[in-house]
């Protein structure tokens, strides 16, 4: 292998995107191979890494950064690549990020989201726009209008749909411009160029076409230029799982959205839990045309646990009693539906059926990918899960080539 000067990343604008996450710094090598062998015009973030993944892994976003450019360096890379700071909530989340040198900045107002106004009736929901309506002064310009957007979506503002859109989205959007005008000065003072994206996926019902083009229209209206959105789409996207729900309706959700984001933008649909959501791949990249960014982010990890699983049994022991002791508390921030109490403990199972139960099945999967900030940083453990990849850095490479090059064929059609 060749060693070069490192490769910044940079903006990669509308084309498709998707984005590596690596919990241990030593992914890249792995990631690359399946960008190499199977990624076709789709540009890698091989960089990519939420403000809370850093908290739980005790990383900084300088060494996510320096361990993806030192790899791409080691294996002489000089495509185009980008770099994530993802879901950033506060300026300093901002400043986190940009001083490291990341180029993609991923604005999630979820602290300001009212996740409970689609069940609200009309008392509660009149009482909420009263207390939210100052953060929304644009409510007025959308009520009794009606939109046509693409071939044949209308949209219908009457005046349940914007008091609901305000209650749920409104103060979302004021803190989001914000915090948008913020990171536009932190780069201008950096003569650095960059790219945003608006995640507002963290609610337990979908997003609606007309909060959508509220929430875009406003962006637009502002002046801010979104890269790209992630609406919350119907059926469940939980953690480390293929998709869970209807996939036609998925698609006739999808279909609207991308219509939206065509009229308004354009700009790329994201898609957050990304993680072997192998099923609807083709379909979004199909109805987007292109135009999307996916995200991954612990399916990286449970494969890295795979390679310790097939090298180091014992320690992937370890790993599982420790997971099944976290797990509940660990759970509480994520969504998924796996019960411990249906899941073999360790000692009950063989080698072979440990790697089976806790990497292939969607349940131990699952308690292995929510409990990760937990086991790396227990004392001594992260430093022997990153050994045993060292040691075995061919099995790691495959492992990881082989389950994200899935991934990837998929969003080409295959």
């Amino acid at each position: 292998m060749s060693t070069r000067p490192p490769l910044s990343p940079t903006p990669l604008g509308l084309e498709p995107t998707f984005g590596f996450g690596d919990r241990l710094g030593l992914a890249t090598p792995g990631h690359l191979d399946a960008v190499r062998r199977h990624a076709g015009p789709i540009r890698p973030i091989f960089a990519q890494q939420s403000i809370r993944e850093m908290q739980r892994t005790g990383r900084s976003a300088a060494q996510v950064l320096a361990a993806a450019e030192a790899a791409l360096a080691a294996e002489g890379y000089v495509r185009p690549w980008g770099a994530d700071g993802d879901h950033l909530k506060t300026p300093a989340d901002v400043d986190t990020v940009a001083r490291a040198g990341f180029t993609f900045f991923t604005i999630d107002p979820s602290d300001h989201v009212d996740a409970h106004a689609d069940d609200d009736d009309a008392t509660a929901l009149d009482a909420k726009f009263a207390r939210v309506r100052d953060a929304a002064p644009w409510a007025s310009h959308y009520e009794g209008r009606t939109v046509r957007v693409g071939d044949g979506l209308e949209i219908h503002f009457d005046r349940t749909t914007v008091r609901r859109a305000v209650v749920k989205y409104g103060r979302a959007i004021a803190h989001s411009l914000a915090l948008a005008t913020y990171i536009g000065e932190v780069m201008a003072a950096a003569g650095r160029a960059y790219e945003l994206e608006l995640s507002v996926d963290e609610t337990p019902q979908p997003t609606t076409p007309a909060e959508h083009y509220i929430i875009a229209d406003r962006f637009r209206e502002a002046g801010v230029r979104l890269v790209s959105l992630a609406p919350r789409y119907v059926g469940d996207f939980e953690k480390g799982v293929d998709f869970r729900g209807d996939v036609a309706a998925f698609e006739r959700c999808l279909a609207q959205h991308a219509a939206i984001a065509a009229e308004l933008g354009p700009y790329k649909l994201s898609l957050h839990s990304g993680s072997d959501k192998l099923s609807i791949y083709s379909a979004f990249a199909r109805i987007t045309r292109g135009r999307f960014h996916v995200k991954t982010a612990g399916t990286s990890y449970l494969e890295a646990l795979r390679v310790v699983a097939r090298h180091d049994a014992p320690l992937f022991r370890k790993v599982v009693a420790l997971a099944r002791e976290r797990f509940e508390t660990d759970r509480a921030s994520y969504h998924i539906s796996a019960e411990l109490g249906r899941i073999p403990a360790g000692q009950a199972l063989g080698d072979v059926d440990l790697e089976r139960v806790y990497l292939d099945e969607d349940a131990g999967r699952q308690v292995l990918h929510v409990t990760f900030g937990s086991v790396l940083t227990r004392p001594g453990l992260r430093d022997a899960i990153r050994a045993v990849l060292a040691a075995e850095p061919a099995t790691h490479r495959d492992v990881l080539a082989d389950h994200l090059g899935k991934h990837l064929i998929a969003l080409r059609g295959g």
